[in-house]
This record gives structure tokens, C-alpha cells and sequence, in this order.
């Protein structure tokens, strides 16, 4: 079995403000643990990427956006283009979470164009998949993983996945308090490995997947035991440097 790498990442959503956020930033790079096999992620809003980068610059801790054009440039007002994030000194973007394609209708045809553009300018992107309560409820979830997954894999080939994360959303448990339990999200984490792996075993293998339903300091370590949770994409938790650490520290445990 491959030993792969947990990435531990923060998605701050329409959170922080200047001076919150240099109060984050710097606790966070202050406590990050010494270990090889841990990586630690931020991802602010558009306006503190250029920084947040600035601060985080030769630590141990990267910086990602949250959302990204499908476009490298144009008369697309109010977009920001990935080539614009790679040149500020992002590493990561997140695609497809699970908010932008409830709230903001991106279909799955649209995240892989956007998926593809990251991966075109250099940009690591964090794919996020997963189901509704009511799709949970009516037994859809790996249909509809398939089909967002999917859709990327035909998109841009398997192989690209060698520079790209999987995040796995139980959409509803973000926000709402409920968590999977580390059985129910293992078991999405497995089924996506082995979507993965009938087209190539070896990414499959390789990928990182996260989970990103509620993981705090206190449920970290159960999910992350896991053997295909390779780390987490954290909301609330990732607004405070002490409860974003814990995970990290979990992580590093592990």
C-alpha cells in the first residue's frame, strides 16, 4: 500500500478580515507540526490570497483558492482567472464544492472545464464530490459520486489525477453538526479508490482523499485511522488556529 501523504487543508469560505486573518495565519505557522507526512493548507477568500501567500512564503503551510474560472483570461467580469492565482502564489484551488454547485449551479460539465483549467496554469485542484441527505436517504450516494467523478475522468483521463486531491463532502454534514461516521465515510472514500482504480490502479492508489464533512480535533483521529482518509477539507475548524492544529496534531499522530 502506498504511504500517502495527509493533507490537512482549510477552506475559510466567505470568512476573516485583515487583521483576523494575521492572527490566524501566524498561528497556524507557528504551530504547524515537523512532519514529513502531514501538509498543512489554507484557502482565504480572493481578496487576503496575495497575503496570506506572502506570510505563509517558505513555511510549512501552502495556499489555495476556493473557486476559479474555467477561463485563462477575457470579458468575464467579476472571475478570477487560475493562471492569476498560480501567479500570487497559490498552490491548490478548490472545484466543485459542494456549495458552489448548490448555490451557484455549477453543473459537473462545468467543474471538470474548471478542473482542467487549474490543472492547465499549474494549479493542484481539490475536486469535491458528494451527496445530498435525500440522496444519501434514497441510496444514490455512489451514483451520484460516479457522476460527478465521472465526469472529470472523461474530462481531462485518469492520469491527471496524479496532480490533483479528491475531496469527499457529505453534504449533509457540513455545517449542520452531523458528521458521517468514520465507517459510512470510509466507505464513500473506498468506492471512490475503486472507481479510480478501473481506469488506472496506480492513481488510484496515489491520490489523496479527503474528507470534508465537520472533521474537528475530537473526531480526526477515528476518520483519519481510515486507510483511504488521507486527511481532511475543514470549514468551521479551519477559522481558529488552535481547532485547525488539533486535526493537524491528530494527523501527525497517526
Amino acid at each position: 500500500m502506498a504511504m500517502r501523504n495527509i493533507l490537512v487543508a482549510g477552506n475559510w469560505k466567505m470568512n476573516g478580515d485583515t487583521a483576523s486573518n494575521t492572527e490566524l495565519v501566524a498561528g497556524i505557522v507557528a504551530g504547524a507540526p515537523r512532519s514529513d507526512r502531514v501538509e498543512l493548507l489554507i484557502c482565504p477568500p480572493f481578496p487576503y490570497l496575495a497575503t496570506v501567500a506572502a506570510v505563509v512564503a517558505g513555511s510549512a503551510v501552502s495556499v489555495g483558492a476556493q473557486n476559479v474560472s474555467e477561463h485563462e483570461s477575457g470579458a468575464f467580469t467579476g472571475e478570477v482567472a487560475p493562471g492569476m492565482l498560480r501567479d500570487i502564489g497559490c498552490e491548490y484551488v478548490i472545484v466543485g464544492h459542494s456549495e458552489r454547485r448548490s448555490l451557484y449551479g455549477e453543473t459537473s460539465f462545468v467543474v471538470a472545464a474548471k478542473f482542467k483549467a487549474a490543472l492547465d496554469a499549474g494549479l493542484k485542484p481539490i475536486l469535491c464530490v458528494g451527496e445530498t441527505l435525500e440522496q444519501r436517504e434514497s441510496g444514490s450516494t455512489e451514483s451520484v459520486v460516479e457522476v460527478q467523478l465521472g465526469a472529470v475522468i472523461d474530462k481531462v483521463g485518469i492520469a491527471a489525477f496524479a496532480a490533483a486531491v479528491i475531496a469527499y463532502e457529505p453534504v449533509w454534514a457540513i455545517g449542520t453538526g452531523m458528521t458521517a461516521s468514520p465507517e459510512q465515510a470510509q466507505d464513500v472514500h473506498s468506492y471512490i479508490r475503486a472507481m479510480m482504480a478501473g481506469h488506472d490502479a496506480g492513481i488510484a492508489e496515489s491520490t489523496q482523499v479527503l474528507y470534508g464533512g465537520s472533521m474537528k480535533g475530537e473526531n480526526a483521529a477515528g476518520l483519519l485511522a481510515k486507510p483511504d482518509i488521507d486527511g481532511g477539507l475543514i470549514g468551521g475548524a479551519s477559522l481558529k488556529a488552535a481547532d485547525f492544529l488539533a486535526i493537524a496534531a491528530a494527523a501527525a499522530q497517526g
